[in-house]
């Protein structure tokens, strides 16, 4: 094959997933090179930042040199999270030490894994998450901090920090999130990547799941590219049998949204976070007035608008609920994997005292707290009705991603003495986000600024209309022509 030192170490690690199974098909490169490749660039830099933290190397070459299905990702390599994804005879710890200990492994695919596989991925490893991903920091007791690939004091976000790290470092083009409350968003934003998070439904949670935290919980990719994220959404769209509920399938595929200009749109501007519950730091601010002006050059009308819901300070009080609710569920899980129940010496400070929260709720209480959200999430997504509907005919909603630029390693972890620090810091990473995981709504981060002090990306939040991901991914695309962030390099990658 024609592959050089140079392109296996430098331009391969950041090409795209479409451009590298391109090369495949060309015959210009085999699976097995790629495969190897991406091992190399793993090695090179994993050490430094603790993002893969179970390889699965061996596996992979075995998998790439054998009769791989001719999807349209045919040999290109990947990463997924060691949450919210099940692999078979892989490890499967959930960022908790009693999961670590007892070595559990999957015993079958999940329908996204095996969706993933279909399309001809290769799965190199798998990546460091916060405990049950219940934080915006990927810096689980069990496996230590991953650290950001743009500036390694700072972390990366979460709970898909892991997979950030690895793609943004140009370990792998494609890194499998989950996002229960800002998970793909947050750490595309930390690591200057692109992060759509679909709507609810659209991608199915089986065969174990139908829902996860009431509906809150989705999953898909963090990607270089707004193509990449596109096609694998086609990838991935669609239900299991027997799923609950799922979006509506959309006009065509999404990959064919990127390049069409879309028509001139009415966006509303906010730069205060949800509920006053943080301050926006000036260059999270600044960033969304920088887009709110690249929208209006490309054409677009922007106007300082949100929906008035957003300031309801209800939401809070109903999202915990939901979230301790579900940690019991999971915690609970995670000990019938074992065979045993956990204990607090088992857990971290801040997942343990969010399982007591849990413990207190009653059914009623549960039931009273999701009909809330529900009713909350209706005067919400009104706003994006048309006048004559009783909306305010928006179109979309430009926010920054995170109220704060990426933290320090250690700044948003709790500890034994004080449970609630880590809670308490975690409110400004995820109240732009947040709110559209209750929603339901699609939403995307998009990489458009790059703090100069400290060269830590910040990215900047869309969202649209429920099962209008096509909307996202146009525009997506057309920021992504006028202001391209693929030739920008972190100072740490292969």
């Amino acid at each position: 094959m024609t592959a050089t030192v140079d392109l296996v170490t430098d331009d391969l690690a950041f090409l795209d997933a479409v451009a590298q199974a391109d090369l495949v098909r060309r015959g210009e490169l085999s699976p097995q090179e790629l495969v190897d490749a991406a091992i190399t660039r793993v090695e090179k830099v994993n050490a430094e930042l603790n993002a893969v933290i179970h390889p699965r190397f061996d596996v992979a070459r075995s998998e790439a040199s054998g009769a791989l299905p001719d999807g349209p990702f045919r040999g290109v390599p990947m990463v997924i999270k060691d949450l919210d994804a099940m692999s078979a005879g892989d490890p499967l710890h959930f960022g908790n030490r009693a999961l670590q200990a007892a070595g559990r492994r999957g015993d079958h695919d999940t329908w996204l894994v095996s969706r993933l596989r279909q399309a001809g991925f290769v799965i190199i490893g798998k990546t460091n998450t916060p405990e049950f991903g219940l934080m915006p920091t990927t810096e689980p007791e069990a496996y230590g901090p991953t650290r950001n690939p743009w500036n390694t004091d700072h972390g990366t976000g979460g709970s898909s920090g892991g997979s950030a790290a690895a793609v943004a470092s140009g370990m792998v083009p494609v890194g499998h999130a989950g996002d229960g409350g800002g998970s793909i968003r947050i750490p595309a934003s930390a690591c200057g990547l692109f992060g759509l998070k679909p709507t609810r439904g659209r991608v199915s949670l089986g065969p174990d799941a139908g829902e996860a935290w009431a509906g809150m919980v989705v999953r898909h990719v963090v990607t270089h590219s707004v193509r990449d994220s596109a096609a694998i959404l086609d990838v991935l769209a669609g239900p299991m049998p027997g799923d609950p509920y799922y979006a509506s399938p959309p006009a065509r595929p999404f990959a064919l949204e990127v390049g069409v200009t879309p028509r001139r749109l009415r966006i509303g501007l906010r730069t205060t976070a949800p509920a006053a519950m943080a301050a926006t730091d000036p260059e999270c601010e600044s960033a969304a007035r920088d887009a709110a002006e690249l929208l209006s050059s490309l054409g677009h009308e922007v106007v300082e608008a949100s929906p008035a819901a957003l300031d309801d300070d209800s939401l809070m009080v109903n999202f915990t609920t939901v979230l301790t609710t579900g940690v019991v569920h999971d915690v609970r899980e995670a000990g019938r994997a074992i065979g045993r129940d956990l204990t607090a010496d088992d857990m971290e400070a801040l997942t343990w005292a969010y399982y007591e929260a849990g413990l207190q709720n009653s059914a009623i209480q549960y039931l009273e707290s999701l009909n809330a959200a529900h009713a909350w999430s209706r005067r919400v997504a009104t706003w994006w009705s048309p006048v004559d509907a009783g909306g305010e005919g928006f179109d979309l909603l430009l926010t920054p991603t995170m109220a704060e630029p990426p933290p320090v390693i250690g700044d948003v972890v709790s500890t034994t003495e004080d449970p609630w620090h880590g809670m308490a810091r975690a409110t400004a990473f995820a109240c732009y986000t947040a709110p559209f995981n209750v929603t339901g709504q699609p939403a995307m981060s998009v990489p458009l600024t790059w703090e100069a002090s400290r060269n830590l990306p910040i990215g900047v939040q869309l969202v649209a209309p429920y099962a209008c991901e096509d909307l996202l991914v146009r525009v997506a695309a057309q920021l992504e022509a006028a202001r391209p962030w693929a030739g920008r390099r972190p100072a740490v990658h292969a």
